[in-house]
């Protein structure tokens, strides 16, 4: 069998020019006699390919200087305590937005070091819809604001961002990493997993501000201090060496194919492609709010349980591979991140007529 169409909502697609450059250095990274996977970390060639990769993702999201890039790990649910540790120090306060499952176990998590408090929640319409982001009201003394951009499993996303004044604002952006430009200075801190949208497992993405990295809650481990990885350029231990070196393909990859406003387009024409054959569907139905809805994760049902699992198992058999839906909700769902091409999107519109003019 040959390469699938992968909706996977992570770990999920990377660009076929990435996995073929880095199956091509396998054994030999640039004439170095060995593999990315085997290097020091402390050696000149990883240090080029960190350094590189840094620069390009500034590059790319025209990061100030007065923000660091940090490459971590542990994934995005280790930054939900990370976060409260190190910023939620002044006033031991923090305003939460609900919005979907990520976003409220960071909630759930922060209320272990402070006064986290739920300012805003969608959860009476089953996360369909992002709250209303000014018609709430943020406490004066909150040490930041959090919420969680692009809700991967609910497919939401925040369309407009809260106006926080001189709170800073905290966002989880793992399933929207890269899709569209970005202004980095309307953040305190922007962080993400890289297995959605950048990179394989492994990698987490932090880019926070200066002042925002500083004496963290007593009793914080070293290793889930800021400071202590904005000192060491992220090398204050071994970090997930060959994860960020795909990292840095996959920035280069966006940047020869014209950067994020030339991503946007091509994220906005395969969304538009399904979301507006879900609206003419009679068999099925778009699950999220209109103006609210992500352009990189579309759950879709069709209301009846056995023919979702008939759909699900009916589509893997033409090569549309994990579109089931996350276990909490049900149904389908196409996750269509920046690797997935038009043509995967064209195939799993053509698959839905047909499976809908058999079971109509």
């Amino acid at each position: 069998m040959g390469r699938i169409y992968n909706f996977s909502a992570g770990p999920a697609v990377l660009p076929e020019e990435v996995l073929a450059e880095a199956a091509a250095e396998m054994l030999d990274y640039q004439g170095c006699g060995m593999s990315v996977m085997e290097m020091s970390h402390r050696s000149a060639a990883f240090k080029g390919i960190i350094e590189t990769a840094e620069q390009d993702l500034r590059d790319l999201m025209g990061i100030p200087d007065n923000y660091r890039v940090l490459f971590l790990q542990g994934g995005a649910s280790t930054q939900f305590a990370m976060i409260p540790m190190n910023l939620m120090t002044k006033h031991k306060a923090a305003d939460y937005i609900v919005s979907g499952s990520w976003s409220k176990k960071a909630f759930k998590e922060a209320q272990l070091f402070g006064d986290a408090r739920c300012v805003a929640s969608s959860e009476d319409g089953n996360f369909s819809y992002v709250p209303d982001v000014d018609a709430i009201e943020f406490s004066a003394d909150a040490d930041y604001v959090y919420i969680c951009q692009n809700e991967t499993i609910y497919g939401t996303l925040y369309h407009k961002l809260p106006e926080t004044g001189d709170v800073p604002l905290v966002a989880d952006v793992s399933s929207c990493f890269l899709s569209a430009p970005v202004n980095v200075a309307d953040y305190g801190l922007i962080y993400g997993g890289a297995q959605k949208n950048i990179g394989p497992a492994g990698v987490t993405i932090v880019i926070v501000r200066d002042d925002l990295i500083g004496e963290p809650l007593p009793g914080t481990p070293t290793m889930l201090r800021y400071d202590t990885h904005a000192k060491n350029g992220s090398l204050y231990n071994t970090p997930p060496a060959y994860g960020i070196y795909v990292c840095g393909k996959v920035f280069q990859w966006l940047k020869a194919n014209g950067g994020l406003e030339a991503q946007l387009e091509r994220n906005e024409k395969k969304a538009k492609l399904l979301y507006d054959y879900l609206d003419s569907s009679k068999l099925f139905k778009a699950t999220a709010r209109k103006e609210d809805r992500s352009i990189m994760n579309v759950p879709f049902v069709t209301g009846s349980d056995e023919l979702d699992a008939k759909f699900v198992a009916e589509a893997k058999l033409v090569g549309l591979e994990s579109i089931k839906g996350h276990r909490s909700v049900g149904g389908m769902r196409a996750s269509i991140y920046n690797a997935m091409p038009y043509e995967g999107v064209k195939k799993l519109v053509e698959f839905m007529e047909q499976f809908e003019k058999e079971n109509a």
